[in-house]
């Protein structure tokens, strides 16, 4: 392997962990800074946290701390998942866990007085929903219910990991109505809402890309330009025009976003009469857009 190869590997792992520590940070934010002081259990291990410091607060001068809480949940949980899955893939899954620990331990608790709950519940789910984005955005997790989820999957493959997780964090949520209120309960699914819609985003605008379906009879010059011009590859597929009744070739071609634009300029320079279909894709995975991972 060539020096510049490895420099590049090592840059993407840097790049790689240094996301999901950002991300945790910000998943941190939102629980020390929004929900822990506005009482929003919105699932999870660290909204169990949160009930489980409420309840203690008696005993225990400020209540049991909620990162070592989350701590102490989730090596279990990881000692299980290693002895099934293996440490490597576990791995940066693992750094998010103890970087998100972190940030929950570092990160003051402080009541910003967002007296409006809905206000609060938008904001802890927008900075929340950009960390786990961020984690996410990398094939990484800071484990807990997500972890939980997938080692219950393996013993139960009938149900998916996803209803396994709605369950799990429906639960804890529940115990958070119990213990604070059906209200504070509420703003915490629609905080969870807004979490889950700003995450997705996140992952699907990282890998969203432009589809085009050109037809002309110049396809070949079309092509040419493409290959050449924008560096990209580009697909004929045979074809038949119903209409005359002609064979004839379909340029198929994955392009992101801002190039679309492009594709569309030459293929109208070329031949002003081509017909360019254009759509669009959520996730390309290959050479060129996001890489396969192992």
């Amino acid at each position: 392997m060539s020096t510049r190869k490895i420099n590049n590997r090592n840059i993407l792992i840097l790049r790689k962990y240094l996301i999901i520590m950002v991300g945790s940070f910000l998943m941190g934010l939102a629980v020390n800074l929004v929900y822990e002081p506005m009482e929003l259990v919105t699932g999870g291990v660290s909204g169990l946290a949160i009930v489980v410091k409420y309840l203690t607060g008696s005993i225990i001068e400020g209540g049991f701390p909620i990162w070592l809480f989350n701590l102490a949940c989730n090596v279990p949980l990881f000692l299980l998942s290693i002895r099934v899955k293996g440490f490597k893939f576990l791995l940066s899954s693992l750094f998010g866990m103890l970087a998100f620990s972190l940030a929950l331990m570092i990160i003051p608790v402080v009541d910003l007085g967002l007296e409006d709950y809905l206000l609060a519940s938008i904001l802890g789910g927008a900075i929340s929903g950009v960390g786990i984005g961020l984690v996410f955005s990398v094939q990484a997790s800071t484990g807990g219910t997500d972890l939980l989820a997938t080692l219950l999957h393996i013993r139960n493959k009938h149900i998916t990991v996803p209803q396994i997780l709605i369950v799990i964090d429906g639960a804890v949520i529940l115990l958070g109505a119990l213990v604070f209120g059906l209200g504070n309960a509420l703003y915490a699914i629609i905080a969870v809402f807004v979490t889950t819609k700003i995450s997705d985003n996140i992952l699907e605008g990282l890998k969203f890309a432009k589809m085009a379906y050109i037809i002309s009879d110049d396809y070949a010059e079309i092509a040419h330009a493409i290959m050449h011009h924008m560096d990209r590859g580009v697909t004929g597929v045979n074809a038949t025009g119903m209409f005359s009744n002609r064979d004839k070739k379909m340029l198929f071609c994955v392009v992101s976003k801002k190039e679309i634009v492009k594709i569309v300029e030459i293929s109208q320079k070329i031949d002003p009469k081509s017909f360019v279909i254009v759509s669009d894709v959520r996730e390309v995975m290959g050479e060129g857009f996001i890489e396969y991972r192992q």
